[in-house]
């Protein structure tokens, strides 16, 4: 009579989590050190994919505040190479475009600013002087700091307002009645100092004075060096394509059209490329958290012998014993998957919160780290649990 086979019993997913458990409780601080492999891999990419999202999220709302419907129109050069000029004119023709809702200009005049007339001529800290509408602030997104802007009154006297970087070179902290600067051979008052200009950063750098007081004291020609036009949002595109010829009708080839905001978008997207680069050295982290479970494994396996020979000596199948292995490493990598995706999120809420920007964590990045984590669990935990699962009762009882 040939005697019935035994089958294994089969394992419920309860005793499998309690049996690839069993192997991580009895060495906690191996468990530890391979996990933390795994979790800073993690971290180091959900990281960068955080602070990528909250510094795209804090552009956009910067954009919002902002607009990004203004458009700076500039003179370029001639067929010649020569430099160009808006006409007078440009400003007026400029507001009759039906989708423009604003314009208001600035013009480099000849004149220099220091801080005193003591300051050899040379040392101009390459600070501009220009001529400005009072409409300006508000059209540009330019914000006082600091004192106040021009009014119908201080335009045509000798006041001043600083860009935040001409502030700073001229050694002015703060505006007032008692804050002077050597301009165009006289003093002017320092009224106001702007904060960064986002959209217009070529403010940061310049010292800004009324229309009117740069005609008649700095010799400023009246014409307009940047005119800065709003459109209605729908409209942007349509207006930008008509800016040129009608700024400028008899040289509509010599005029500049641009779009500042496109220049912060296009400042966001040459930082892909150093995210690239950290997201490969998390890869890396994250390769060699791989190995180290994989070393772990390989180990458990080599220390397990004993225990193994047991369980088969007592009816366990090779798939139960490949399946404990591999559920141990499983449960080896989720747990350093986990610890990274709260670290990668900590990371990124304390860098976002020292930069004032709002905290975003894409939810795929956060799913996309834990199941990185089990791909690197299996495959680390593969052979070790094949060699494990090939080892006969004798052979495993027999090991020293």
């Amino acid at each position: 009579m040939t005697p019935a086979r035994l089958t294994p019993a089969r394992l419920s997913l309860g005793d499998v989590a309690r049996v690839g458990g069993a192997g991580l409780r009895t060495r906690p601080i191996r468990v530890f050190l391979s996990a933390l492999g795994i979790a800073i891999g993690i971290a180091a990419m959900l990281g960068v994919v955080g602070i990528s999202a909250s510094s795209q999220e804090e552009l956009n709302r910067r954009l919002d505040a902002l607009g990004t419907n203004l458009l700076k129109v500039s003179p370029g050069q001639s067929l010649f190479g020569e430099a160009s000029h808006l006409p007078l004119e440009a400003e007026g023709m400029i507001a009759q475009i039906p989708a423009v809702t604003t314009v208001t200009a600035v013009g480099v005049t000849p004149a220099k600013v220091y801080r005193n007339e003591h300051i050899p001529a040379s040392q101009t800290g390459s600070v501009s002087v220009l001529a400005a509408r009072l409409d300006l602030p508000a059209d540009t997104g330019a914000a006082v700091a600091a004192g106040t802007w021009l009014n119908a009154a201080t335009h045509n006297y000798p006041a001043v307002v600083l860009g935040a970087k001409a502030a700073a070179r001229l050694g002015v902290e703060r505006p007032g009645p008692d804050q002077r600067v050597w301009l165009g051979g006289e003093r002017f008052t320092v009224v106001g100092v702007l904060a960064p200009a986002a959209l217009a950063p070529e403010l940061d750098l310049a010292a800004l004075v009324g229309w009117p007081v740069a005609v008649s004291r700095l010799g400023f020609d009246g014409y307009p060096t940047t005119v800065y036009t709003r459109a209605t949002e729908a409209h942007v595109q349509a207006v930008r394509d008509v800016l040129a010829a009608t700024a400028n009708p008899e040289a509509p080839n010599e005029v500049e059209v641009s779009r500042p905001s496109d220049v912060l978008a296009a400042k966001q997207a040459t930082d892909a490329t150093l995210n690239a680069l950290l997201l490969g050295l998390g890869g890396v982290a994250l390769l060699v958290g791989g190995v180290g479970v994989a070393n772990t494994m390989v180990i458990s396996v080599l220390e397990r012998r004993a225990e193994i020979g047991l369980r088969r000596s007592l009816g366990a199948g090779r798939g139960q014993i490949r399946l404990q292995f591999l559920t141990e490493s499983a449960l080896l990598s989720l747990l350093g998957g986990l610890g990274g995706v709260v670290l990668g999120i900590g990371v990124t809420s304390l860098y976002s919160t020292l930069q004032d920007w709002p905290t975003i964590v894409p939810f795929w990045a956060m799913a996309g780290g834990v199941v990185a984590t089990l791909v690197i669990g299996a495959l680390a935990g593969f052979y070790p649990a094949l060699r494990a699962a090939r080892m006969s009762p004798t052979e495993a009882l027999a090991a020293p």
